[in-house]
């Protein structure tokens, strides 16, 4: 699980994240929405441990981000939305960095490897090396890498980027599974539409500020949505009703 309390990160005189409190529990799959520079991506950091935050803290399965950074790291699976890799090996190789990095047994990575690269369409490109590999295919190599060791805790940041629908299809289906399995799912996304389709619960920011947490539909009911509305029409109405105070 993921628990978050009082986190804030400021950059300067600018308040990136301000405050936010928030808990996911095992197995519950939640989707992190905001327009462009809400507070996305500076709170992936921080939780996965690439930054620290001006006040408060961060858990990964009771472990605090910042004060057991080891024990709370090898609990996550990282996929982020544009992926680093050592571009010189072959994803073979990198399957094999990977599972030495989180310890995983010989036998165990031997048989997960090619699980995993069967599953996101990798056979064919193992051998080759990844600086030579389009976008799409270094994605689905950073998501087959981030699950090879079974974390408990998956954050993933826009995972659907340059995927083609097939395959975009696969890792919606994995990842439900995973939650479904007792993984915790926490995804950032600008496609409202994968967040309608998965999530259990999904929050909104907007200028570091958490406006909203729930289900869909709660949301919807809550910020009057008409009736079957969209998660579309009340992100809009939310985001765009914060940026007019702004503005004022």
């Amino acid at each position: 699980m993921i628990e978050i309390s009082g986190l804030s990160m400021r950059y300067g005189s600018l308040l990136a994240l301000d405050e936010l409190d928030l808990t996911i529990e095992k197995g519950e799959f939640f989707a992190f929405l905001g327009p462009n520079a809400a507070g996305k991506t500076t709170t992936i950091k921080l939780l996965t441990g690439l930054m620290a935050p001006t006040d408060g803290c961060a858990k990964i399965c009771g472990f605090d981000i910042q004060k057991d950074p080891m024990e709370a790291k090898r609990r996550i699976g990282y996929i982020p939305d544009v992926a680093e890799f050592y571009d010189k090996l072959t994803p073979i190789e990198f399957m094999a960095f990977i599972a030495e990095l989180f310890e995983v047994d010989l036998e165990t990575a031997r048989q997960r490897t090619p699980e995993l690269m069967d599953q996101f369409s990798l056979i064919p490109y193992g051998q080759q090396r990844i600086e030579n590999l389009s976008h799409g295919t270094r994605q689905r190599l950073a998501i087959a890498s981030a699950l090879l060791h079974q974390p408990e805790v998956i954050i993933i940041d826009e995972p659907m980027v340059g995927l083609d629908p097939r395959n975009a299809r696969v890792v919606k289906e994995e990842l439900k599974a995973r939650s479904e399995n007792g993984v915790t799912v926490f995804l950032s996304t600008h496609l409202l539409n994968v967040a309608q389709e998965l999530a259990d619960r999904v929050g909104i920011i907007n200028h570091g500020k958490l406006l909203a947490l729930g289900t869909v539909e709660e949301i919807c009911e809550q910020f009057g949505a008409a009736k079957n509305g969209s998660l579309e029409e009340v992100f809009l109405k939310i985001t765009e009703g914060e940026a007019d105070k702004v503005k004022m």
